[in-house]
């Protein structure tokens, strides 16, 4: 069985990284909002969706709220979406079955990810496998309460990785039933935030998955593990790659904002300067928004866009006047092109994560931010604090090698990087690998990349990824 189980991990990585689909539809996946932009390497012009779409059926499971009180309201229920496509089932033996590929969706509607998960299908192809991809409890159609969901600190204390997990877990087992596949051995798959969660299914639930791909899945970036500036530092540099004036003006910028902002009328100034949505109520709130652009513009800037180069163009092109502001609103308006009106749209739900980042103004294009600022930010957005130190109590990290050598096992942690892009976890990979105390090529070997190729093709392959 455990020969089984790494067999699958590594020949399901090594289709990751092969398979024509895989080309076709290869795609980076921002993890910082629901929903993104989606840019296609290879042909911008080519939808693939409708054909993958066919083959999966929409499925609804009546799951529990809360999988870990006996209050009487933790016996609710909601219906949670899934999608299964059997086409390439090859059903169930008694000793042996094909095996479950089963997705975990994060945070954005699972039905967007079908686009852009097209090495599975070639997996299923080759293992007659049984896929499911699974949506994340309070996203897509799979929000507890309805529309009360998102009003108030009650509602969303249902709304975390622990119960997410234990979601995950409970479907698995009815789809196994379902399909008279209790011997199927499951593989769970996911990226950032996704990839997280399916190495923390495998380890809480080892019973359930037999083993776990985790692509760009930052474990490591909690309690001081990894340096906090690195993500916001590769973030920086490609902009200050793209343009070094572009660079200057944005990491000025963040003071030039607080200066206005601190005058009478100031938050008014900046709302008109920036077309705000509604009126700003906090200096941060467009600081955010900017920040999440630039981070969402990195994490996409491959062809054909290059949205770095689309956001700099416009602050360096000017258009809105010649000062910093109005330099970095063409910015915006360069990346988000015309509308109506810019940040603090509504509908949109804010952001409040269980870790905090502080991070210096001299090394980064990022803003400065305080734990006391973000633990005070969070309660007055959803009425509770952040736990900080939560993650790393309940999942593990810190001496992680030691750790996954004695306890965790069937888990590949994938950071490959696609060329002419940006990798934004690829700071807590190189920390992943201190770790590990592997070289490069060692490291890749350790995870399966290599398993199976020629030497030729291995040579080939890490020339590609130097």
């Amino acid at each position: 069985m455990v020969f089984q189980s790494l067999f699958l991990l590594q020949l399901l990585l090594l289709f990751s990284l092969t398979t024509p689909t895989a080309k076709r539809l290869h795609t980076i996946h921002p993890r910082l909002s629901p929903i993104g932009p989606r840019v296609w390497l290879d042909h911008p012009d080519q939808n693939l969706g409708e054909s993958v779409r066919e083959d999966f059926e929409t499925f609804s499971y009546n799951q529990t709220l809360d999988h870990f009180n006996y209050r009487p309201e933790s016996y609710d229920t909601f219906s949670q979406r899934y999608l299964i496509n059997s086409k390439y089932w090859g059903g169930s033996g008694t000793d042996c079955s094909a095996p479950i590929f089963v997705y975990l969706g994060a945070e954005a509607p699972i039905n967007g990810s079908l686009d852009t998960i097209g090495f599975l299908v070639d997996t299923a192809v080759h293992f007659k496998s049984l896929l499911a991809y699974v949506e994340h409890r309070y996203y897509g159609e799979s929000i507890p309460f309805g529309e009360e969901a998102f009003k108030n600190a009650s509602t969303l204390g249902y709304f975390n990785s622990a119960q997410a997990i234990a979601d995950y877990a409970e479907i698995i087992i009815d789809i196994k039933k379902t399909f008279q596949a209790e011997n199927a051995p499951v593989i769970v798959i996911g990226g950032s935030y996704g990839g997280m969660l399916a190495s923390w299914l495998r380890l809480k639930y080892p019973h359930i998955a037999l083993g776990a791909l985790a692509s760009s899945a930052p474990v490591l970036y909690f309690d001081d593990i990894t340096p906090q500036d690195g993500f916001y530092s590769i973030v920086s540099k490609g902009f200050r790659e793209a343009s070094e004036t572009c660079y200057q003006t944005i990491r000025k910028s963040w003071e030039e904002i607080d200066e206005v902002a601190s005058k009478p009328d100031g938050l008014s100034e900046l709302s008109k300067r920036f077309n705000t949505c509604n009126p700003l109520t906090y200096a941060s709130e467009l600081k955010t928004h900017l920040l999440e652009m630039y981070i969402s513009a990195a994490q996409y800037n491959a062809p054909p866009t290059y949205p770095v180069n689309k956001v700099c163009g416009g602050i360096d092109g000017g258009g809105f006047g010649d000062d910093v502001l109005g330099k970095i609103f063409h910015g915006l308006v360069a990346y988000k092109g015309n509308r109506s009106c810019y940040v603090n749209a509504p509908g949109r739900l804010p952001v409040c994560i269980t870790w905090g980042v502080e991070v210096a103004g001299k090394v980064t294009i990022a803003v400065k931010m305080k734990m006391e600022a973000f633990t005070e930010r969070c309660k007055q957005t959803y009425g509770v604090p952040p736990r900080v130190d939560w993650v790393t109590s309940y999942y593990g990290g810190h001496n992680i090698s030691l750790v996954l050598q004695r306890f965790g096992s069937n888990i590949i942690y994938s950071n490959v990087r696609a060329r002419r892009s940006l990798q934004y976890w690829r700071g807590v990979e190189e920390h992943f690998r201190h770790y590990c105390r592997c070289q490069r090529r060692q490291w890749i070997s350790l995870l399966g990349f290599t398993v199976g190729r020629p030497e030729k093709q291995r040579d080939q392959y890490y020339s590609e990824m130097d």
